[in-house]
């Protein structure tokens, strides 16, 4: 073996880890593009004819299989978690019924959008999401809020 082909193999070798740190962590970045140029080059660089070529490459690939298959088999079992894999199931709270804001009715407050119909309104310093019964309402109107329907508040002009 000459040191052509020995750097070759190195390359082949940083390419498989970089590679597989690319699988593990998110994004395609800087791992996943130096792994790339070093199989490529690599694959060059052992390579004596292109019948050689073409069966390095068929080796890469297939051996680039089974990483993401060992991967994968160990990011999916509990001990090993990826970092951008959610662990707990979020559990949503009960649905809100329009009796549960019945409290709202009558507040009074100020467009702080255009109501063309939905829009924003301010309510003793909270900015709920609002509709109005129909009407243009401007930015800067007072308002009052009329009805709750199917857990929309419904304003109309003070």
């Amino acid at each position: 073996m000459n040191t052509v082909m020995i750097i070759g193999i190195i390359l082949l070798v940083a390419g498989f880890v970089l590679v597989g740190i690319e699988m593990v962590v998110p994004g395609f970045g800087v791992p996943g593009i130096t792994g790339i140029i070093c199989l490529v080059a690599g694959i060059f660089l052992t390579a004596d004819t292109v019948e050689a070529g073409i069966f390095i490459t068929v080796v890469v690939i297939v051996i680039l299989g089974i990483l993401m298959t060992i991967i994968m088999g160990f990011l999916s079992q509990k001990k090993f978690r990826s970092p951008i894999v959610l662990d707990e199931d979020l559990k949503a709270g009960a649905p809100i019924n329009s009796s549960d804001l019945d409290y709202l009715l009558k507040k009074e407050g100020t467009a702080t959008t255009d109501l063309k119909p939905a829009g924003k309104g301010n309510f003793e310093g909270i900015e709920l999401d609002i509709f109005s019964e129909g009407s243009y309402i401007k930015k800067g109107t007072p308002i009052v809020i009329s009805r709750i329907n199917q857990n929309r508040l419904m304003v109309r002009e003070k």
